[in-house]
């Protein structure tokens, strides 16, 4: 009972230890999502700039032909830290126009379709941080969440049940010491007869 009693206080201890460290990488991964989404919304401020000077120089028509790419395909890349499996990075691979597509008709859908390119990869970076994130705070909950159910539950129940334990043992002992003196008391007092 008392071992028991040991390992869920020094659980308690490390649970507490974790959640400590935990909240020092969630506030670690908050700042790189925060700077993940400021540099999306850069990029896609820009993005959106050199496509209003590429619609300005060339019209809907070399938009059309400038936007033949294919999809862009984008890795994440897993690690683990405290515990807990998050996307680490991301890996990207833009869309590329076909040999035989036309080429865009201005330099500027050329800057626009490099500008979202980048814009994609910002994104993509941006979604791994916010998982990140997410999955640190959750994993931070269920540490808080154990950590409370050994201090207010499993602790104070231990706690009791070895005191009544105790309680009982010294009752028996009690008990015992009053039959043994009984019959020392009996065995001594028909000696004297």
């Amino acid at each position: 009972m008392r071992h028991s009693l040991q390992v869920a206080e020094r659980g308690a201890d490390l649970l507490d230890r974790q959640l400590h460290l935990l909240r020092s990488e969630l506030d670690r991964r908050r700042e790189a999502e925060a700077r993940a989404g400021a540099t999306w919304e850069t990029r896609v401020h820009e993005a959106r700039t050199w496509l209003r000077r590429g619609l300005l120089l060339g019209g809907e028509s070399a938009l059309r032909t400038a936007s033949l790419v294919s999809t862009a395909d984008v890795t994440v890349e897993w690690r683990d830290a405290l515990g807990v499996r998050h996307p680490g990075g991301v890996s990207v691979c833009a869309g590329t126009r076909a040999a035989a597509d036309p080429a865009p008709g201005n330099t500027a859908l050329v800057h626009a379709r490099r500008a979202y390119c980048a814009a994609v990869t910002a994104a993509a970076e941006y979604g791994a941080a916010a998982a990140a994130s997410r999955l640190v705070e959750a994993q931070m909950r269920r540490t808080r969440v154990r950590v409370r159910a050994l201090r207010r539950l499993r602790i104070p129940r231990l706690q009791q049940d070895l005191a009544a334990v105790e309680r009982a043992l010294e009752q028996a002992e009690h008990e015992d010491a009053v039959r043994w003196r009984r019959a020392a008391d009996g065995s001594g007092s028909g000696h004297g007869r």
